[in-house]
């Protein structure tokens, strides 16, 4: 099962340069929402892949960051779309 925590934490790592690219090559700011919610995924996956000793308080807000950064990022979505 090690192999699909790998494989994930990549597929996470994808997600962040296509939302960067959405972002700067697309210029669609929501890009940035994305990236940045899985980044946060990424490094609170890396943290429990490798159990490194980080603090619980700061994953805690990290992923609330992410949760607020989503939910930003598919609100723009929403509003810039047609139907």
């Amino acid at each position: 099962m090690k192999i699909l925590h790998i494989i994930s934490i990549l597929l996470e790592v994808g997600v962040v340069v296509l939302g960067v690219m959405l972002a700067a090559v697309k210029k669609k700011l929501y890009g940035l929402g994305f990236a940045l919610t899985f980044a946060i995924y990424v490094f609170y996956d890396l943290v429990n892949f490798l159990d490194l000793n980080v603090p619980k308080t700061i994953t805690y807000m990290l992923f609330f960051l992410s949760t607020v950064s989503i939910l930003w990022a598919v609100w723009r979505v929403y509003k810039e779309s047609k139907v």
